[in-house]
């Protein structure tokens, strides 16, 4: 019988909500600060980042999350689906060109996420090339989760989730193609990545200034 729910493919059913069909995510960082701090890359104290998360903010974290999320998946064009190569990977930036590979959208949910007090880091997955998503976590719980804001267009199919178990991703991970889910919640853009996404270039397609994978 084929899976009724694409992301089942190449995984075992989760044994219960703590499980991802993922893998396991925990934090790089003890300090949970670590997760609700600005830098040159989240930059969630710059004024249209704080108004944007104002508008998105809702009555408990979790309608915060999902608002966010929602903006960010359905709002921001990912580059490749419209033919526009902003080159935009810091968060004020996507926000202002409303464009960005995978990369700078997760940026920005990380942005918006921590100007509303959530914390929030980013995730990797092997692909093709590196694909960038994030982690994050609901107050009072244990699990970091993933979210995919990659944006439904192509074949990809990112969705809100509150648990690991619920976690769905745009792409699910072949093994057979040596894809997987990184492990690891980062509170800062590893420096190899952050380097390939100074060298994009405005209006230039393509992925070749991106890593393969992460050590």
């Amino acid at each position: 019988m084929e899976p009724s729910d694409p992301q089942s493919a190449g995984h075992a059913r989760p044994a219960g909500p703590a499980v991802s069909p993922n893998g396991p995510l925990r934090a790089d960082r003890v300090e949970l600060a670590a997760y609700l701090a600005a830098d040159e890359v989240v930059d969630h104290r710059h004024p249209a980042i704080v108004e944007q998360a104002a508008a998105l903010r809702g009555p408990d974290p979790v309608a915060t999350a999902e608002a966010a999320f929602r903006f960010v998946r359905d709002r921001i064009d990912h580059s490749a689906d419209v033919g526009y190569w902003s080159a935009a990977y810091r968060a004020s930036d996507v926000l202002a060109a409303r464009n960005a590979i995978c990369h700078g959208n997760a940026h920005l949910l990380t942005a918006l996420l921590r100007a509303n007090g959530i914390p929030a880091g980013f995730c990797y997955q092997r692909l093709e090339v590196l694909h960038g998503l994030n982690g994050f976590l609901l107050p009072g719980s244990s699990w970091w989760v993933r979210l995919d804001a990659r944006g439904n267009r192509n074949g990809a199919d990112g969705h809100f989730a509150t648990t690991p178990a619920e976690e769905r991703t745009a792409w699910p991970s072949d093994p057979g193609r040596g894809e997987h889910h990184y492990g690891t919640v980062h509170a800062e853009v590893p420096p190899v990545l952050l380097d390939g996404l100074r060298r994009a270039v405005p209006g230039a397609a393509g992925f070749d200034y991106l890593p393969l994978e992460l050590s």
